[in-house]
């Protein structure tokens, strides 16, 4: 049984400051679920480097789930399965790419699972010869857009084709490049249908190559279907991938990489929903009005007025790269209308963080302040530093499963219910 989830890193007994995010802690580290918990100094300890070695899946093995829930392997035998798009015809397809040209399989492989069982059943080459491809969007049933590390294409889709055959067009140029692999582009259709969503992850840690070179990173846009017209949605966010719409509010919802290099316990990575116009922090503060150290004697001048602070604390160094609105009924209803989130791990922490997805219950379409984990066992060893897989991204299907990509694993998981009314409490 997997109960409510400990963010230990997050427990910082004695600490000066406190973040207005929601978290959950064990109560015997002084904290309630729910309870806003304050945040360490900077440098409370030093910054660690510490990564796993990730030794795959042996055969029968599978990551773990609550009781009332299977695990089943969708699909294998993949090139670093990044990102999950789902057709509205429930053809799924995977993002194979990688944080190099030329360690990256650069395609897109599309999936049917016939009968709905968790298990795909064809598989076929829908894209490839692309540029470390990741956001997905289809608009308007005939106009398939790519997110590659330097631009958005535009393909001509056809439904319940197999693969797309035909060259597409460049409409938008993108910065390229960035630190510790932010190369992730992700696209979205707005609310509305007319725009597309774009998020850029900054090219530094916190702008330590000159902030200039930020002035279209760090940062969700807007553009038009054409590729024009591109403008800043939100900014001050590190580096975004995952956006969803809340079901019930209708605001859009991010997860967000903070920086790095602070200590164990700094800086919390975060899901949040998104002001328009909002500003997020980074390089400069973080979670209000906490001034990063690197920063605090030369601000800007012409900083916004405010620093918003992120609605749901989920880690540090958890590299939550990817969240999901749980929209269906398959699942028992404590998880509708939730928050799924994918955290593919830490390098950045003496003590292994994230490696796991977790869920995060709404009510009236507020977060409870709890957190769960929901998918883990992908460590194999914290003393040995090895790692069976890492979850990055997380979707639900039309008929209400959820498709969990391990890119390090070079698997695709489906998740379902074996009955609807089974909790995980």
């Amino acid at each position: 049984m997997i109960g409510k989830l400990s963010l230990l890193s997050l427990a910082i007994v004695g600490a000066s400051f406190s973040a207005q995010a929601q978290v959950a802690v064990k109560p015997e580290n002084g904290y309630a679920l729910g309870q806003k918990v304050p945040l360490p100094e900077p440098y409370s300890t030093d910054s660690t480097r510490r990564e796993t070695k990730v030794v795959g899946w042996s055969k029968g093995k599978k990551p773990t789930v609550p009781d009332g829930f299977e695990v089943k392997e969708f699909a294998g035998d993949l090139q670093h399965p990044r990102w999950i798009y789902i057709l509205p015809n429930e053809d799924v397809l995977v993002a194979e790419s990688n944080d190099s040209d030329s360690n990256s399989a650069n395609r897109i492989t599309l999936f049917r699972d016939k009968d709905k069982d968790g298990v795909a059943d064809e598989r076929h080459v829908f894209l490839e010869n692309l540029n470390q491809p990741f956001g997905m969007a289809l608009i308007e049933e005939n106009a398939f857009y790519v997110a590659n590390t330097d631009s958005i294409m535009r393909f001509p889709y056809k439904k319940g084709i197999d693969s797309i055959g035909t060259k597409g067009e460049v409409i938008h140029k993108l910065p390229a490049g960035g630190y510790n692999h932010h190369w992730t582009r992700n696209i979205e259709v707005n609310d509305s249908g007319d725009k597309l969503l774009l998020t850029v992850g900054s090219s530094s840690n916190v702008g330590e190559y000159g902030i200039e070179k930020e002035a279209r990173r760090a940062k969700i846009f807007t553009l038009d279907l054409e590729g024009n017209n591109e403008e800043v949605y939100a900014s001050g966010v590190r580096n975004p991938n995952g956006l969803d719409y809340n079901p019930v509010t209708g605001e859009l919802w991010a997860a967000v990489n903070e920086r790095d290099e602070l200590g164990d316990n700094l800086v919390p990575d975060y899901v949040t929903s998104i002001k328009k116009g909002g500003f997020y922090g980074w390089p400069y503060k973080y979670f209000g009005e906490h001034a990063d150290p690197r920063w605090q004697d030369r601000m800007p001048e012409d900083l916004p007025k405010e620093t918003i602070v992120p609605d749901i604390a989920v880690g540090n160094h958890t590299a939550t790269m990817d969240l999901e609105f749980y929209k269906g009924e398959a699942f028992p209803e404590k998880y509708h209308n939730g928050l799924f989130a994918a955290q593919h791990g830490s390098w950045n922490r003496a003590k292994y963080n994230g490696y796991r997805v977790i869920f995060m219950p709404f009510k009236d379409g507020k977060p409870t302040g709890e957190i769960e984990e929901f998918m883990g066992g992908f460590l194999k060893s914290m003393k040995n530093d090895e790692a069976y897989g890492r979850p990055v991204a997380v979707r639900e299907t039309p008929s209400g499963m959820l498709l969990i990509s391990d890119d390090s694993g070079n698997k695709i998981w489906s998740v379902q219910a074996t009955s609807k009314n089974s909790s995980s409490d």
